[in-house]
C-alpha cells in the first residue's frame, strides 16, 4: 500500500513551523511529513532531513523541490554532528516518526514482513550491519526469550526462543513465521485468521534488535535538548509502548517548559484510511526559554 504520513495535521500543529525556521526531520522516509513542513518554511527556512535508508533518502530528495534543504544518510542518534555539518547551531523544531515506512513492509527483499517471503534481513540501513538471520545465528536462547518478553510482551517467549534455536539457521521470513506459528501451536491457516498474527510480536522484536531502535532513541532523547533553540519544539511519534515510555520520561525530566502529558492519537477516520496508524502516539515538548 502507498505510504501515508501518520498524524500529519497533528504533527504540523505541534511543530508550529515558522518561516525562516530550522526544522529537522530525523526520519525523512519518503518525505510525507517533510514536504508539508517545507511548504511552511518558505524559501529562507532550512529543512534538515535524515534517514537510515538510502533509497528513502533519494525518494524524498525528489519530492523536496525548492527551498533550502540539507539531507544526510545517518541515524538520528548522530543529530548533533549532522546539525554541525549543516552549519546549524540550534534547531527550532525536531521531528521524528519512529515507524517503518511502507516500502520496508511491502518489499519482500527487505525481509520485514511475514506476509511476503524474502530473505530475513530487517535492516533499515541495508548497506551495513547485521541482518536478522545473522542475529538469530548467534543470540542465545535465554537472550532471545528475554527480548521477546521485555520488548514484545510475548507470553510464549520461552517456547518461541527454544524452537528458533533448535531449528536455526533460519534464512527467510516464511521459515521464521512457520517456526513461530509451530511454537505457539497455530497452523498457518489459523494464524491468517487471527486478530493479531502469532508472529507479529516476534518480527517486531527482531526488527528492534537488528536496528538497535531503543538504544538509538535513548541517545536521540539525551542529545535533543542541546540541539534545540530556546523555545524550540520536539515532536515524536512512537508505535511501541517501550518507545513511548522513553519519550514520556525524557520530556518529563528534561529542560522543557511544557510537554504532552497525554499522547495525541489518530482519529477513527485516520485509522480507517490507514490501518498502520492505529498504534501511533504523538508527544511534544517545548524547550525552556
Amino acid at each position: 500500500m502507498p505510504h501515508i504520513p501518520v498524524l500529519l495535521a497533528e504533527s504540523l500543529e505541534a511543530l508550529t513551523v515558522r518561516r525562516v525556521s530550522v526544522v529537522v526531520d530525523c526520519t525523512l522516509g519518503l518525505g510525507g511529513h517533510a514536504v508539508e513542513i517545507q511548504k511552511r518554511l518558505g524559501k529562507k527556512g532550512l529543512l534538515v532531513g535524515m534517514d537510515l535508508d538510502l533509497a528513502n533518502l533519494e525518494s524524498a530528495r525528489g519530492a523536496l523541490k525548492g527551498g533550502r534543504v540539507f539531507l544526510k544518510h545517518s541515524n538520528f542518534a548522530a543529530l548533533p554532528s549532522v546539525l554541525a555539518e549543516a552549519g546549524v547551531a540550534k534547531a527550532d523544531a525536531v521531528f521524528a516518526d519512529l515507524g517503518v515506512s511502507s516500502p520496508h513492509l511491502d518489499v519482500p527483499s527487505r525481509g520485514f514482513s511475514f506476509r511476503r517471503d524474502g530473505p530475513l534481513d530487517m535492516r533499515l540501513d541495508d548497506t551495513r550491519g547485521e541482518t536478522a538471520a545473522e542475529l538469530l545465528d548467534r543470540i542465545t536462547e535465554s537472550e532471545l526469550a528475554a527480548a521477546l518478553r521485555d520488548l514484545g510482551d510475548e507470553e510464549d517467549a520461552d517456547a518461541i526462543a527454544a524452537l528458533i534455536v533448535k531449528r536455526r539457521p533460519i534464512r527467510t521470513t516464511t521459515q521464521l513465521m512457520h517456526i513461530v506459528c509451530a511454537a505457539r501451536d497455530f497452523t498457518v491457516d489459523r494464524a491468517r485468521g487471527a486478530k493479531l498474527h502469532p508472529a507479529t510480536r516476534t518480527f517486531q522484536v527482531l526488527r528492534m534488535l537488528v536496528n538497535r531502535e531503543l538504544p538509538n532513541l535513548a541517545r536521540l532523547l539525551r542529545v535533543l535538548p542541546e540541539c534545540l533553540a530556546p523555545g524550540g519544539r520536539a515532536v515524536i511519534i512512537s508505535f511501541h509502548s517501550g518507545e513511548d515510555r522513553l519519550v514520556k520520561r525524557a520530556f518529563k525530566e528534561g529542560p522543557y517548559s511544557d510537554w504532552s502529558r497525554e499522547p495525541v492519537r489518530p482519529s477513527e477516520e485516520e485509522c480507517r484510511r490507514n490501518p498502520r496508524a492505529r498504534s501511533a502516539k504523538l508527544r511534544y515538548a517545548i524547550k525552556n526559554i
